[in-house]
């Protein structure tokens, strides 16, 4: 070892971009020394110098002199693979003398080379440093960066839940509360745990809807990988893929390539790191697959070479699919519309849904946001006071958004809306309350600027797109603007001889918003054409479904009278009311079947072909595959709920007699926009929910001194005090005691409903001012749902005048239905098809059948096992009463059922 060698052993090792400057200085000194044919030679042998299989592009070298040369190659190969590779090629070209004298300067200025050398197993450490540097902290959306541990905060993940069941065996159980998990290490832990069959999910799916945290939540589990918290022992390395960017990417590129740009350097071993896919060594985070879009017939296969250049949706596809790599570890984030189209490309993936925050995650929230006890204090309690405001802080994005108007708004005195209900109004709060700061003089410039800026996010959002480079600013004249500075954010992208930018919205979410603004605030829109420019984002094809969602939802929202009129107050437009006739119209076309805007119809479809209506009578099977995916009328009933306009909602409904929701699994959110569509819903309107699993009801934990006073004063004192558990339908149950509703007729079906449902379903019957038919079929109801309900049939005020039962293995407790019929002020139908009905149980409602006071006109028993004694007793009251009509196969007269009862069930 000479002594250049050892003291270049003690030296303290630099940092990264120490490094890479002592890289540009150490090379710019040795090409300074040749000559122009030397220097033609070093750049001709340099094309042929690859790593990794990639080399410097022939064209930005053939014009590099020695500076441009110095920082291309520290750019390309990183700051010590430069100095190998340029001492490298330099021998080639025959020039050892300065090869000889750049390696003596390096091994004075850097010490031997390292990273050249190191092994997949040294270069793990490297790798993690790197990542715990590069993602410790995260820029917010106004570009302000914080800490990732101290602006995390845990949200509520659960696990996905067993299949629908569509039989109900027995009676309905109350649902347990699904056990959602804070996601601290343990939980991000026990995404990859074995299942009962000892089964380790190789894809894991965490999906939710915009703004609930999911991208939040896949760099944490990157960030506490590196920090060795997660996957120890399983997992050597973690890459983090923005999908959206990689679709956007120009031209084409190898997984090999992705790895590369997020390693320190382009040393690093990566024929070796993916060697280890073999045993699940790899895990790749792909967020925000559902800009993906749908596979089409002629969709080139996915790649299937993690070293191949090709488009990004190939390369996301083979690894999705499990074409690329099929042993490596997936975490894919997606939104809730999007999954069911993800599963054609998945490979049996484990799902998880990200639900945001709980109350006492909201709280922590606040005080990391704010840092100021007493302003975090004060902020938390102004919201908490807004029950509908704090209820929609749940997701992490309306948190931040609340919380950065409120951090402005404190100090001025000024408060939130009262009736901020829904997402939209807290977006157009937060853009008008960041307008409303500039000066009065600025307010004409920044008008026409917003309305620029809104017609970049929707041609962005109509042709999938979400970076803009800087030549469509400066068509919009957005370059450099405050509009700009407020709502855009500046990417710098990997160059090589110049620095190009992108410009990419705040958030996604305000991407869509911008856009839904724009057809409220397009100038050149003709507003005397009937659907204009909106029925260009109505009009959803299978593939813009799930693309579109969020901004047509937002699009709803502008459409509130309350909301418009803030539009005109603070951002200075007059807004026709002719877009929301538009979108009323548009609504009204699809009970019609309208083939240009109807939900199922897509452009250049054949003629012949009809539009399912939104009951979806005749559905083919690959509709009814679609429908898993994307339900139409449940979107539709979001977009409605965003308006908050009852006039708006029961005239958009007229035209829909039954929402018929089918095999969907209701979150909180969809009983609480369902319930408000109810609540305006007009005269003569029909719900039905067939095979839909109902949210379980979260538990509220006592506190230590609470349950301590409980076990004091005795568990017999606290039960007989103890409230009712509220049911998961609770909301649609009050929904329908308003008196605005119009709700005629309720069909639940296979919906397994616990005693708290027939609880809260049996007062509202005694309140529904226009339900007249009840019909309950197979959904598990026990001996005491069946009394409850009976009560609420018996009450005076009950309307209800059609009643269908149908369940096996009620027996006995049928007694509590037929002792209503003495007293229901309404039910002339009664229809126990598909019952079992004993003998006493018939002797017990042939008596009540001849008492004064039942009301009874119909009674349908079809399908119904009867002894020839129990028919005898019927045919006796079919004598005594010669208006009652009643259906049963083995009575010869009136076999048929009188026209207008199904019995079909």
């Amino acid at each position: 070892m000479d002594q250049a060698e050892a003291s270049s052993l003690s030296l303290p090792a630099p940092s990264v971009a120490s490094r890479a400057a002592t890289t540009r200085e150490l090379l710019l000194a040795a090409f300074e020394d040749l000559n122009q044919e030397q220097m033609k030679r070093f750049r001709h042998k340099l094309r042929d110098e690859p790593l990794n299989g990639r080399s410097i592009p022939r064209g930005r070298l053939e014009s590099a002199d020695a500076v441009d040369l110095a920082e291309l190659l520290t750019q390309f190969y990183g700051p010590e693979p430069a100095l190998d590779v340029a001492r490298k090629t330099l021998k080639k070209a025959d020039i050892r003398d300065t090869a000889a004298r750049l390696k003596e300067q390096r091994l004075q200025r850097l010490g031997p080379s390292s990273s050249a050398l190191l092994s997949v197993s040294e270069y793990k450490k490297k790798y993690r440093e790197h990542v715990l540097w590069q993602h410790a902290k995260v820029k917010e959306r106004n570009a302000r960066s914080v800490k990732i541990n101290k602006r995390f905060t845990k949200l509520l993940i659960a696990p996905e839940s067993a299949a629908l069941e569509h039989d109900a065996l027995g009676p309905a159980q109350e649902p347990e509360p699904e056990r959602a998990w804070r996601s601290d290490t343990h939980t991000f832990n026990r995404l990859f745990c074995r299942d009962e069959q000892g089964q380790r999910p190789l894809t894991v799916v965490l999906q939710g809807p915009a703004g609930i945290g999911k991208t939040m939540a896949a760099k944490k589990i990157l960030y506490d990988w590196a920090a060795g918290k997660l996957y120890h022992g399983q997992v050597d390395f973690a890459f983090f893929l923005s999908c959206r960017e990689l679709l956007e990417r120009p031209g084409t590129c190898s997984l090999a390539d992705l790895i590369l740009d997020q390693c320190p350097d382009r040393s690093a071993p990566v024929r070796q790191m993916l060697a280890e896919s073999e045993s699940e060594r790899l895990l790749f985070i792909l967020d925000g697959v559902d800009d993906l879009p749908p596979p089409g017939r002629e969709e080139a296969a996915p790649c299937t070479d993690p070293f191949e250049a090709a488009g990004g949706a190939r390369v996301l596809g083979g690894l999705l699919s499990k074409a690329l790599l099929p042993k490596a570890r997936l975490l894919v984030t997606t939104r809730t519309a999007a999954p069911g189209r993800l599963q054609g490309r998945l490979c049996s993936p484990q799902c998880a849904e990200v639900r945001g925050f709980s109350d006492k995650d909201k709280k922590k929230y606040f005080y990391r946001f704010f840092r100021d006890e007493w302003r975090a204090e004060r902020a938390y309690r102004f919201v908490k006071e807004n029950e509908t405001l704090f209820a929609l802080c749940y997701m992490p994005f309306v948190c931040w958004i609340v919380c950065t108007v409120l951090h402005e708004q404190l100090r001025l005195g000024q408060d939130l809306s009262s009736t901020t209900k829904t997402t939209t109004s807290v977006y157009l709060l937060f853009i008008t309350s960041i307008l409303g700061s500039a000066p009065a003089s600025d307010k004409p410039r920044l008008t026409r600027e917003l309305r620029r800026l809104c017609r970049l996010a929707r041609e962005g959002v109509l042709g999938r797109r979400t970076q803009f480079p800087e030549q469509h600013l400066e068509r919009l004249q957005l370059r450099g603007s405050l509009i700009q500075a407020l709502f855009l954010n500046k990417k710098e992208l990997p160059g090589v001889l110049q620095t190009e930018f992108t410009y990419h919205f705040i958030d996604q979410s305000f991407q869509e918003f911008f856009a839904a603004l724009s057809y409220l605030l397009d100038e050149e829109e003709p507003r005397e054409a009937p659907r204009g420019a909106v029925g260009e984002l109505l009009r959803w094809g299978a593939e813009l479904r799930c693309h579109l969602v969020l901004t047509t939802r937002f699009l709803f929202g502008l459409l509130n009278a309350e909301r418009m009129r803030d539009i005109e107050r603070h951002l200075g437009c007059v807004v026709s009311e002719c877009v929301k006739q538009d979108v009323l119209k548009w609504v009204q076309d699809q009970s019609q079947g309208s083939p240009r805007m109807g939900p199922e119809g897509a452009e250049g479809a054949e003629g012949a072909e009809e539009t399912d209506s939104l009951h979806g009578t005749e559905e083919s099977e690959e509709s009814e595959e679609e429908e898993e995916e994307f339900n139409f009328l449940l979107q539709l009933l979001y977009c409605l709920y965003e308006t908050q306009e009852a006039a708006f909602v029961r005239q958009a409904l007229q035209s829909v007699p039954e929402l018929a929701l089918e095999c969907l699994r209701f979150s909180r959110m969809d009983v609480a926009v369902l319930s408000y569509c109810v609540r305006c819903c007009p005269a003569g309107q029909a719900l039905r929910l067939d095979r839909c699993a109902l949210p379980a009801v979260q538990k509220k934990k006592k506190s230590l001194m609470k349950r301590l006073q409980g076990s004091l004063s005795g568990s017999s004192s606290q039960s007989a005090t103890r409230k009712p558990q509220a049911s998961p339908l609770r909301p649609l149950c009050d929904a329908m005691t308003d008196q605005q509703c119009g709700l005629t007729s309720l069909t639940l079906s296979c919906c397994k409903l616990p005693d708290s449902v027939c609880r809260d379903l049996s007062k509202a019957l005694r309140k529904a001012p226009a339900l007249t038919e009840l019909s309950l079929l197979h959904n598990g109801l026990s001996e005491v749902g069946l009394r409850v309900l009976s009560e609420g049939l018996a009450w005076p005020g009950c309307r209800v005048q059609t009643l269908r039962l149908q369940q096996h293995g009620l027996q006995e407790a049928l007694q509590y239905i037929i002792r209503a019929l003495e007293h229901s002020p309404a039910l002339t139908t009664l229809d126990l098809s598909g019952c079992q009905l004993s003998g006493p149980t018939v002797t017990y409602l042939c008596a009540v059948l001849q008492h004064p006071g039942c009301r009874l006109q119909t009674l349908s028993l079809t399908s119904v096992e009867l002894s020839e004694q129990s028919l005898e007793e019927l045919r006796a009251v079919r004598t005594a009463k010669p208006d009652l009509v009643i259906t049963h196969p083995a009575l010869s007269s009136h076999s048929e059922p009188p026209r207008g009862l199904n019995t079909a069930f």
